[in-house]
């Protein structure tokens, strides 16, 4: 695939990176979903409704970030969802069909203007498919319920059959999180997403074109891209072992989206939390590590923020 002459950023500037909004989680069920991530020391939002048949439970971090765990609320409108060109539907049953109910499926990036992202996506040759527009209701916990309305444009790598990413545009008005942003186990927000492959640097356009970030680290582990407070960090197998001890599961080639480093306070604290609830976890490099579990598709990594 050629080499992208420009960063096509929609409405952002071109020297600003688009800033991680939110990860994609596919869940068996929300009900074991929201136990496994409770055990974890997170709070979590009461379960909504897509109007295409999936449904959410959302971890809302202090850094405007948050978890998707996503699941399947009814098949049939999914599948119809999916056969009319729904591209979130669709990608969601695929990788389900090939990586089973639980894992980490996409990365969504903040946008103002997702209509010129999608130009953006289709000249450079990396849409995955027609934008999508919808609205569900939000709900506070605390019995205040109102309207979240969004446009998506999607990106997607042939080559990466397993992940997607996808550009968010929220429409009016951010409802209030902040009482679902307070969490005991001290997660303040997200240090990084952790991302593997053979050849990390296979993939530097197509993760420069969707973060709007030019400038990439690499080393001999792979590379990164700094987009607002998230690092976008892509190991390739030595990588996976040395920083968090973790053999890659498969040696097919592609973008696989693998885990997340949070912030937290004290690790003291989350270790404590994680003691209290039988959570199996092990240090190494400065980080609490909890691998995969039900409910869990990613590793969980935990450090002190600075």
């Amino acid at each position: 695939m050629k080499k992208p002459t420009k960063i096509t950023s929609g409405s952002a500037s071109v020297n600003v990176p688009r800033r991680l909004d939110h990860v994609v989680l596919p869940v068996c069920d929300l009900e074991t979903a929201r136990a496994r991530l409770s055990r974890l020391g997170f709070t979590v939002a009461p379960d909504a409704r897509h109007p295409f048949g999936t449904e959410n439970a959302c971890v809302f971090l202090g850094d405007g970030t948050y978890l998707e765990p996503l699941a399947i609320a009814q098949r049939e409108t999914c599948e119809a969802a999916a056969q009319k060109g729904n591209v979130f539907v669709a990608r969601d049953q695929a990788f389900r069909f090939r990586n089973g109910a639980d894992g980490f499926s996409a990365l969504a990036f903040a946008t103002q203007d997702a209509a010129a992202d999608h130009a953006g996506f289709v000249e450079t040759g990396f849409s995955a498919g027609r934008p999508l527009s919808f609205s569900r209701v939000f709900d506070d916990g605390k019995g205040s319920k109102s309207k979240a309305a969004f446009k998506l444009a999607f990106a997607g790598d042939l080559r990466s059959p397993d992940s997607f990413m996808f550009t968010c545009q929220r429409m009016g008005e951010t409802p209030d999180r902040s009482r679902l942003q307070k969490h005991p186990n001290g997660v303040t927000g997200l240090a990084s997403v952790v991302l593997c492959e053979t050849n990390p640097s296979d993939f530097q356009y197509f993760l420069q074109e969707v973060s709007n970030q030019r400038e990439t680290g690499s080393d001999s582990f792979g590379i990164n891209l700094q987009t607002g407070p998230v690092k976008i960090s892509v190991y390739n197998e030595d990588g996976m072992r040395s920083w968090f001890g973790l053999e890659p599961s498969t040696k097919e080639r592609g973008l696989r989206i693998a885990g997340l480093v949070f912030k937290v306070r004290k690790l003291d604290k989350i270790r404590q939390v994680f003691d209290g609830s039988a959570v199996s976890h092990r240090a190494l490099h400065n980080r609490l590590i909890v691998d995969r579990a039900q409910g869990q598709g990613a590793f969980f990594a935990f450090e002190e923020s600075k």
